[in-house]
């Protein structure tokens, strides 16, 4: 997800994004401690999902960005 797709969205659906986000993230931890995982990548690619969509709102919180 892309930084100004992140910024289309109220601060509700940023809250749940993030939640969908990190439930996904706990799936994918679990199949890798199981080995089913096929793309490990996808792993670091939430993470940062996840670290991006925090990071807009912390500035919107200090009003850096609208």
């Amino acid at each position: 997800m892309r930084a100004d797709e992140i910024r289309n969205l109220s601060a509700d659906e940023q809250q749940d994004k993030i939640s969908e986000l990190k439930e996904e993230l706990f799936n994918l931890r679990f199949q890798q401690a199981t080995g089913q995982l096929e793309n490990p990548m996808r792993i670091r690619e939430v993470k940062k999902t996840i670290a991006r969509i925090k990071t807009i709102m912390h500035e919107a919180k200090l009003g850096i960005r609208a």
